[in-house]
Order: structure tokens, then sequence, then C-alpha cells
């Protein structure tokens, strides 16, 4: 079985439009692998989690690392920012709900705070 740091350690792949989203099945096996305060989005087709920090500069140091994961997986979240919180949110455009990269860019998400 996969962990979380295996998980990780993987990296994007370019996923072709039509291409089918995780099935249930697929989901449930990967939704373990991350920081439990990840959930699935109300419509099923995104990974969601809110984080907190002590003030802005946190934050802000929070996102930037989270855009160069993005930037290096070329795989976007959605970033909702506060004061002292970010939401973020992962899905695949290309496949109208979730893959594998989503998961793993969660991942990579979850290890700026815990370390590898």
């Amino acid at each position: 079985m996969t962990t979380a740091a295996e998980l990780a350690a993987r990296h994007c792949h370019a996923v072709a439009p039509g291409s089918p989203p995780l099935d249930d099945r697929r989901i449930g096996e990967l939704l373990p692998l991350l920081d439990s305060a990840w959930a699935l989005a109300d419509d099923d087709r995104a990974i969601e989690r809110e984080f907190r920090f002590m003030d802005f500069h946190e934050t802000m140091a929070f996102v930037n690392a989270v855009a160069w994961i993005a930037h290096r997986a070329d795989h976007h979240p959605d970033l909702q920012v506060g004061y002292n919180r970010c939401t973020v949110r992962w899905s695949t455009h290309t496949v109208g709900g979730l893959s594998e990269n989503d998961f793993i860019c969660a991942a990579k998400v979850d290890a700026l705070l815990t370390g590898p």
C-alpha cells in the first residue's frame, strides 16, 4: 500500500481531456493517505482543506509555497486566502472531477507542514 510520503514523492502527469475522473473506489484508497483535514467537496468533484496560521505573513508564505508546488507540477488549485487562513481546493478540470494529480499535490502540501 502507498504511504503519504510515497504519494508526495510522485509527479503529476498530463491528463487527456475527456479522461474519466477517479471512481469512488480509487478516491477511497487515496483520501486516507492525506491528512484527515482533507475532505471531498460538496460536489464530490474536488478535495479541499482549510489551513490556519498565526498571521498574514505566515499565510502568504504558505500561499507562495503552494504556488511553487503548483508551478512545478503544472497543476493548479483554487485558493481562498484570508488574513490567517487559506483554503486549498484541488480538482482536475480536464476530467471534470478528481485525478491522481489532485492527491499527489495535496500530499505535497501536507508535507510542507509535516516535513518529509
